[in-house]
């Protein structure tokens, strides 16, 4: 970091002693001369690391006072040759550290100078003018500043436009998994509902002369279900893929992640054990929903990222709620099929599931290069939903 802060003043410097050289082995008018026609040409290339466009006007101040000092018999005019050299690094220096507009009108007000010029005869003879010299050379070396300033705006514009486009995947695909979740959960919504709407419904003749009282009340509450129901379908209508097809199947649950791992092994060859502890209870469906689709999600990535390598899931009920853990080693090496460039994108599908239902994960590599993801799922006692 240090090296790449000092570089660029480092040869700022170097082109102005080689100028300062220049200028003080092309005049023989004697030592003071010289050592002024040095200054000259030192003096504005040094100016460049603190004042690039105030340079630029130094040196083309300065160069009609060197011509006017220096100028000897058989010198070209109006550029002596330190301030040739010295006129085209600070062209250059400037044109870097600015704008190519900036680097237009500076060439193009070199060349009414060396244009002016040529209007002054000069004190002594001389072979000829070399403003066209200058000219030529200034743009070569400007059309080089401009281009690298262009490519390099081009890359920041592609840079600027990959970052918005994958914030964008990132965010259409958030949103995406949003809706399949509010798709899954509208079944498990809708099948308690429809239950709340049956009961009570048949409830008032369970009770033998029930009071009007009551039967009010049941019948309100199967009034608020139904329309509840038909909210909720109005909501799926709007989250519904035009594609989409409710399905005739129940949503899987945890009691189908049995076969769900076994159609794994089977159509796609990867090792994957399940252990099981604790008490097997009934938890609330969008929990097992959820925990199914996270087991699923979670062997997907291991299949496109690590092909090849064993899988292990744990399932874990403990008090207050469902324990997941799924990990899987490194792929072998040398692996027979590279990993697919997946996007991961399934990382951010289980946090969603995991964060409507107020649980915790982790996603994280191992130390032997494996990946392990960790979930818990909090759910509430059945002595505490019963209280």
């Amino acid at each position: 970091r240090e090296y790449a802060t000092w570089t660029p003043h480092a040869l700022i410097t170097a082109a102005g002693l080689f100028a300062m050289l220049i200028a003080s082995h092309s005049n023989y008018r004697g030592a003071d001369v010289n050592l002024f026609l040095s200054l000259l040409a030192l003096g504005p290339v040094l100016l460049t690391m603190v004042r690039p466009i105030g340079a630029f006007w130094l040196s083309m101040a300065a160069t009609p006072v060197a011509a006017v000092v220096g100028s000897d018999w058989g010198d070209e005019w109006p550029w002596l040759p330190g301030s040739f050299v010295c006129h085209l690094a600070v062209l250059t220096i400037v044109a870097i550290r600015t704008r190519p507009r900036t680097a237009a009108w500076m060439w193009l007000l070199t060349g009414v100078y060396g244009a002016g010029a040529e209007i002054f005869p000069a004190r002594y003879n001389h072979f000829g003018s070399n403003s066209m010299q200058m000219l030529f050379f200034s743009a070569i070396f400007l059309l080089a500043v401009s281009l690298r300033h262009i490519r390099r705006e081009a890359r920041q514009e592609v840079t600027a436009q990959q970052t918005v486009t994958a914030h964008e995947r990132s965010r259409r695909t958030l949103l995406e998994e949003r809706t399949t979740i509010a798709r899954e959960l509208h079944d498990v919504v809708a099948h308690h509902m429809s239950v709340v709407a049956i009961q009570a419904e048949a409830a008032p003749y369970r009770v033998e002369n029930p009071p009007p009282e009551l039967e009010k009340a049941f019948a309100t509450i199967r009034e608020n279900a139904v329309a509840a129901l038909t909210e909720l379908r109005r909501v799926l209508g709007v989250v519904r893929a035009e594609d989409y097809e409710a399905p005739d199947a129940p949503q899987p649950t945890l009691a189908d992640l049995d076969a769900l791992l076994a159609n794994v092994r089977e159509t796609t060859g990867l090792s994957v054990d399940k252990t099981q502890t604790g008490a097997v209870r009934e938890l609330p469906q969008g929990v097992e929903l959820s925990a199914y689709r996270i087991v699923q999600e979670a062997l997907s990535n291991t299949l496109r990222h690590a092909p090849g390598a064993a899988a292990k899931v744990e399932v874990s009920y403990v008090l207050g709620g469902l324990g997941l853990r799924i990990v899987n080693g490194p792929p072998p090496e040398p692996s027979l099929v590279k990993p697919s460039p997946g996007a991961g994108h399934g990382i951010t599908g289980m946090r969603e599931r995991v964060t409507m239902l107020n649980g915790e994960m982790t996603a994280a590599r191992t130390d032997e290069g494996g990946y392990e993801v960790t979930v818990f799922l909090p759910v509430a006692h059945a002595s505490e939903g019963e209280a």
